[in-house]
């Protein structure tokens, strides 16, 4: 039972990730090509600028998890995926570097190179975690010792980049709802434009995705074997329907939430077709890292658990604090004191 609750509390951290840095990571993808002065690209970073190292911590929070409820799956996962996850770092630092450096000097081609590297820091880990996840559903060829029978090249898969495609898709829609959000005039016209672009495309893309993932891997078992689960999907069905009709009546809040569900809830189906696998490994279904055979003891489980329950409602509250303290949307009299 503790193993399960903490397979459920690691998809929600991951869930809770992607839904928060998903918008950075799809506003800074769209900054060299979406916005056109030097006003609308102030406008992004700001959009992002008080929220993007709040939305890190989750990421911490997420691999600490993996960390102390399952270290031997987290050290089978590090070293497996060591390449894949050493330059999802690299371009994270990118992106923090980028959004630090960008204001420092007033120089057009200064500033040129750092919207190009804040997008490449957004767009690599991206795809690299939509490669790198889809690849642990379809399972990663470790053999019975944990190691990794396999390379950096073999997670470049089909399916492998089918999830990164999917993944930055997700994101760009999560984030041009996030620039809707904060942007005003002909700026959150064009985002919401381009939201109802995207979120034809993200329609179209989930469906394929299921599919796709129903011959790839084995994450509809549990589904199949217990059909009341199938309650998960209907959830992720619901979301995307919400924020179809949200954004078609330009509600930019309520479709960015309906947004976050489906992001979130997606996660969830995942995890829970996972489960009890945490790492299923394609050589042979006995060498795969499972919740029981990867997790810490179980007094370890008890006492991080009553530290989460503690922690963790104290991160909300302070992050929600900082979202309803920038929830309105950016106004021409906030950009000239440029920091970015």
């Amino acid at each position: 039972m503790l193993e399960t609750t903490w397979l459920i509390l690691w998809g929600l951290l991951w869930g809770v990730y992607f839904m928060l840095d998903g918008f950075d990571f799809g506003l800074a993808m769209m900054l060299p090509f979406f916005a056109r002065d030097e006003e609308e690209k102030s406008t992004i970073y700001r959009a992002v600028g008080p929220f993007w190292d709040g939305n890190e911590v989750w990421l911490v929070a997420a691999g600490g998890v993996t960390f102390a409820a399952f270290p031997a799956a987290y050290a089978v996962m590090f070293s497996s995926l060591y390449s894949s996850l050493m330059i999802i770092l690299f371009a994270l630092i990118l992106r923090a570097v980028s959004i630090e450096f960008r204001g420092q000097i007033e120089s057009p081609p200064w500033k040129s190179f750092w919207d190009v590297c804040l997008m490449a820091g957004s767009l690599v880990p991206a795809f690299l975690f939509g490669v790198v996840f889809a690849n642990i559903f379809k399972g990663i060829p470790i053999d019975g010792a944990g190691i990794f029978q396999g390379s950096i090249v073999a997670l470049f898969n089909v399916y492998g980049i089918a999830g990164g495609i999917f993944f930055v898709i997700l994101f760009l829609l999560h984030g041009s709802l996030w620039l809707a959000i904060k942007s005003e005039g002909t700026l959150r016209e064009r985002s919401g434009h381009l939201s109802r672009k995207l979120s034809r495309v993200v329609t179209a893309a989930i469906p394929l995705f299921l599919i796709v993932t129903f011959f790839q891997t084995d994450l509809f078992d549990n589904y199949v074997n217990i059909p009341l689960l199938f309650f998960i999907p209907v959830v992720v069905v619901i979301a995307l329907v919400m924020m179809l009709v949200y954004i078609g009546r330009g509600t930019w809040w309520r479709a960015w939430f309906a947004s976050s569900g489906v992001i979130v809830t997606t996660v969830i189906f995942a995890v829970v077709g996972l489960y009890p696998d945490l790492l299923p490994s394609s050589l042979d279904p006995s060498y795969s890292m499972t919740i029981s055979n990867s997790s810490s003891s179980p007094l370890t489980l008890k006492i991080m658990l009553a530290v989460v329950l503690v922690v963790v409602p104290l991160v909300i509250l302070y992050q929600g604090w900082v979202y309803w303290l920038f929830r309105e949307p950016l106004s021409k009299e906030d950009l000239p004191h440029e920091v970015y």
